[in-house]
Order: structure tokens, then C-alpha cells, then sequence
């Protein structure tokens, strides 16, 4: 993996996670799926997610898993010599050791630089054997762990364990996604903690805070984030440790993505000041209600990844909302609340860039 991508993933930066773009018929459209690649990189993002959960974890038994990455792959590379900027590439890796392992193999083959390693459908597993199991990955390519929230496949995960996960040396970030204030805290003790919290880059994928949580400090004692028993090994030598969200690796970033890109610089800049503006928090609130219509929260986010695609739908990036599972589509009263969200905030659309370009994305 090249340097200056794990220097990209320190600094921070926009990634989104891929969804997968189908046709009618529920097959792969290589248009629709190159457009928003396009679209992504146009806009600025400094890594895409790839056979991740907004990519449809049904793509490994459809045999999508292996073309899509390389797919992906190939578009990057052609906008890294063009643009002359490197992109971060992550792919998703998922199930017990041997299939994570098979999966972070093809990902390394193709060129990915981490994978990002769910923990959903290991609900019954020991936190033992989730570590483990991070080790084996951790060996074949550099690991991005993840805190997957309950309503998709998650379960709640101890301070010690994300204590220990980021003390493996081959476990360069996390993903946080609890969408729990109380769970956030844990992951970021856990960090500050394990005596690598220099060598760990925090991305939100708490949908539901991503301003709270680029924004925030997180400021543990010794005693505080757990390191008085550890012999000192917290790195912060009895006084402490500092541990922040550098960037957002996020479904809700697959939607509105140049928004996302100018939200990150702003914060950014709020840091470098000093001084966190008013205004900004209240940015964050209204992303935050975007978010609950994009991602169907009062249904138990049932309809997340239609959401995205429906959006994206109304943009001309995808002819349509289809998922691999055809009973997957948007709830009741999920279209009026993008209606509404989009009325409401006009401001975080980037519409008029989407029509600037669309042609020349779907050009070949």
C-alpha cells in the first residue's frame, strides 16, 4: 500500500460507500455504475468503500463481489492518472475467518489498500474470535474495523475490545457506527487507550452525527480512558490522550457527495480557528433530518439503501431504485420525506453539479 494513501486516511477524507447501480432486469449496469464513481471523484472524495453494505452484501452470492471491485478499481486508476491525485481504496470484507480471508486476498490482488471488516451475521461470536479474526485480515491487508449499529446486523461491542482491536498493529482505522453517543465513547476510549491511538485514523459512519462527531475532541485522563493498568502503554504517559474523527466514511456521503466534501473543509476550518460557529451546528441538524428520510429511520431503516438509490435516481445518476432483493424498496411515506428534506434544505443538494457533468460521466 502506498504511503501517501495511509497519509490520506490520517489527514482525513470524504469516502462514500458504493452502491450498487442495476438495471430492470437486476443486473449490473456498467453505465450507471461508472457514473457514479464519476461522480464521486469529480466531487472530490478522497477514497470509495466498495462491497461494503450500501453495495448489497448479496453481491457475494451473486457473483458480483469479485467484478465489482475490479470495476471499481479500473475507474479509479483511470481518474488517478488523469486528475493526478492518489484515491483510497477500501473494500468491505465480511463473515467468518476463511471468507473474510478469501475476500481481503481478491481485495489485495485488485489493488485495495484496507478492508473494512463487518462484524454482521457474527452476532453468536465471542469478542474473542472477532479479534482473531481481525488479526488473520490484518495479516493478508491493512484492517479499518467497524462498529456496525444494531438495526443492520451489529451488536453492542466492549471498551476492552476496541481497546485491543486498535492495539493490533495491522489495523490502521475504525469505522464508527453505533448511532450511540454511549457506544462512540466507548471505541474512542478504546483508542485513546490502546497505546496506537497515533496510528489510528477515526471515521464516523454515525449518519445521524456527522457534524458532532468531525467536530469533537475527545479528551481521556489516564485513569479516564483506561489506561492506568496498562503500564503506560496508552501513549499518553500518565497525562492522557486526544482522539478525533478525521473524516466520514459513510452511506449517507454516497448521496449529495460535493455537499460532503465542502462540509469536511468547513470543519476543518472551524478547527483550525478555534472556534466552532453556531451556524455549523446547526448544518448539522438539518443533515441529520436529510439523513432520517434518506435512510428510512422511522422504519427501522428499512429502507436505507433504496433511499440512496433514490436520490440518485432523481440526480439521472441511476435509471432506477432496483435492489438485488426485489421485496427491498422504499417504505410507505419514504419518497414524501425526500420531498420534504429537499424543500427544506436546498442548500446541501448538489444538484446543479450533477447536471453540469452527468453527460460527461455517462460518456465512455
Amino acid at each position: 500500500m502506498g504511503g501517501m494513501r495511509s497519509q490520506l486516511l490520517k489527514k482525513g477524507a470524504v469516502i462514500p460507500a458504493l452502491p450498487l447501480a442495476l438495471d430492470a432486469r437486476r443486473q449490473l449496469d456498467p453505465r450507471a455504475q461508472r457514473t457514479v464513481l464519476r461522480y464521486y471523484l469529480d466531487a472530490g472524495a478522497g477514497g470509495v468503500a466498495v462491497g461494503v453494505h450500501s453495495t448489497q452484501f448479496a453481491i457475494r452470492e451473486r457473483g458480483l463481489f469479485e467484478p465489482l471491485l475490479a470495476f471499481a478499481a479500473e475507474e479509479i486508476g483511470r481518474h488517478e492518472a488523469r486528475a493526478g491525485r492518489e484515491i483510497i481504496k477500501i473494500a468491505g470484507a465480511c463473515g467468518p475467518i476463511e471468507q473474510a480471508e478469501r475476500e481481503a486476498e481478491t481485495a489485495r490482488r485488485l489493488g485495495y489498500d484496507y478492508a473494512l471488516l463487518s462484524p454482521g451475521g457474527l452476532a453468536d461470536r465471542p469478542e474473542r474470535y472477532l479479534l482473531d479474526r481481525t488479526r488473520a485480515v490484518a495479516a493478508i491487508l491493512p484492517v479499518i474495523g467497524f462498529y456496525l449499529q444494531s438495526a443492520v446486523g451489529g451488536r453492542p461491542l466492549s471498551f476492552q475490545y476496541w481497546r485491543e482491536l486498535c492495539g493490533i498493529p495491522g489495523v490502521a482505522g475504525v469505522k464508527c457506527a453505533p448511532f450511540s453517543r454511549y457506544q462512540t465513547l466507548d471505541l474512542a476510549r478504546g483508542a485513546a487507550a490502546s497505546g496506537r491511538a497515533a496510528d489510528i485514523a477515526l471515521y464516523t459512519g454515525n449518519d445521524d452525527s456527522i457534524v458532532a462527531d468531525l467536530l469533537t475532541a475527545y479528551r481521556f485522563g489516564a485513569e479516564g480512558c483506561g489506561a492506568g493498568g496498562d503500564g503506560g502503554k496508552s501513549g499518553g504517559g500518565g497525562k492522557g490522550v486526544e482522539v478525533r474523527f478525521v473524516g466520514g466514511l459513510l452511506g449517507h456521503w454516497g448521496v449529495w457527495t460535493k455537499k460532503a466534501v465542502e462540509l469536511l473543509e468547513s470543519v476543518r476550518c472551524a478547527l483550525d480557528a478555534g472556534a466552532i460557529p453556531a451556524d455549523l451546528l446547526a448544518l448539522g441538524a438539518q443533515i441529520t433530518d436529510c439523513n432520517a428520510a434518506f435512510f428510512d429511520a422511522a422504519n427501522g431503516f428499512r429502507g436505507v439503501i433504496p433511499g440512496i438509490h433514490e436520490v440518485l435516481r432523481r440526480q439521472g445518476i441511476f435509471p432506477g431504485i432496483w435492489c438485488l432483493d426485489e421485496s427491498e424498496t422504499l417504505s410507505p411515506g419514504q419518497s414524501a420525506e425526500i420531498d420534504r428534506v429537499y424543500a427544506a434544505y436546498p442548500h446541501l443538494n448538489d444538484d446543479a453539479f450533477v447536471a453540469e457533468n452527468l453527460r460527461r460521466w455517462q460518456s465512455d
